[in-house]
């Protein structure tokens, strides 16, 4: 298995987008759009999928949590707090630069990945990753971004009204929803799981896409510096933290593979979604994903090889 195999196409998928968006052959405009449809249809549908499907004994798994929960929330407290020695710097765009590297692609990079190395056992991981994303790093985000806009609004928006706000947001929604599913362990119609996921696999393409139709040669040369320190972050720090804390935890070595390499792939496209809905560093997001996806693709290699020992007590257990 080439890890080539599964990240170039995703790069190629942006490289498109952004082809037709120079070329003139689509309006960049329509990125707004394939955003909007993204975040408020195609991301909760695949949420609800997502969290549902999995027992709610599953979703818990607390050394593993610690580990990338903690590797996650400490790069983006981190990279929030360097941005605030910015006092020009809003919430919102302190919290665009904290997300961007620290969300990261659990579900359609580090969880195909693993399960081609390591066999449907490694499925797991990547699933209860992919939920702690769901549950704490998109609420997270929404509500810095809600009161970063309540702020820009006036004091006359009362809390009630953030909160409102914040809780009727479509992720946390559909989060809540997936949770609730799988906690009273009800199983959604065949009908309804397929209609979901029709509406969940056009997530891939219309975000990706959306990134390269919203980028411009000199937004990413305007950026490039920003985006290669977020990506170092994303690609470097939080995989070896992340590693730290699973070593001082003691996680087997499955759980340990699994959760550096969840740390360890791109930043997710969401943040874009995020970035796009709240009106916030859209460019700066797109190049860091589009940085992150590209760099990856010899990152995870090395990842790979370096945890190579770990895999080799797998099997031979």
């Amino acid at each position: 298995m080439q890890i080539a195999d599964l990240i170039l196409p995703v790069f190629a998928v942006i490289l498109t987008g952004w082809i037709v968006g120079f070329t003139g052959y689509l309006s960049r405009a329509l990125s707004d759009a394939l955003i909007h449809f993204a975040y408020n249809i195609a991301m909760p549908a695949l949420l609800i999928v997502t969290i549902a499907q999995e027992p709610s004994h599953s979703l818990i798994n607390w050394r593993f949590l610690v580990a990338f929960g903690g590797g996650s929330l400490l790069c983006f407290t981190f990279v929030f707090g360097i941005m605030s020695i910015h006092a020009s710097r809003s919430l919102a765009s302190r919290t665009m630069h904290g997300m961007a590297a620290s969300m990261t692609n659990t579900g359609f990079v580090a969880l195909p990945v693993l399960q081609a190395i390591y066999g449907q056992h490694a499925v797991l991981p990547a699933a209860i990753a992919t939920v702690f994303v769901a549950v704490v790093m998109f609420p997270a985000a929404v509500i810095l971004l809600e009161l970063d806009q309540r702020d820009a609004r006036g004091s006359r928006t009362t809390p009630m009204v953030t909160v409102k706000h914040v809780v009727l947001n479509p992720m946390v929604i559909s989060t809540l929803i997936g949770m609730l599913l799988s906690v009273l362990n009800l199983h959604m119609p065949g009908p309804v799981t397929a209609y979901l996921g029709i509406l969940a696999d056009a997530l891939t393409p219309c975000a990706l896409f959306a990134i390269g139709l919203g980028l411009s040669i000199d937004g990413l040369r305007a950026n490039i510096g920003r985006a290669s320190l977020l990506s170092a972050v994303k690609l470097v720090i939080m995989p070896v933290i992340v590693y730290g804390l699973s070593v001082s935890l003691g996680l087997d070595p499955l759980y340990t593979i699994a959760a550096v390499i969840c740390a360890a792939v791109p930043t997710a496209k969401t943040v874009y979604i995020l970035a796009g809905e709240y009106r916030c560093e859209e460019m700066m997001v797109a190049s860091t994903v589009s940085m992150t996806t590209l760099v990856s693709v010899i990152s995870l290699v090395i990842w790979l090889y370096g945890l190579s020992g770990l895999a080799k007590r797998i099997a031979a257990g």
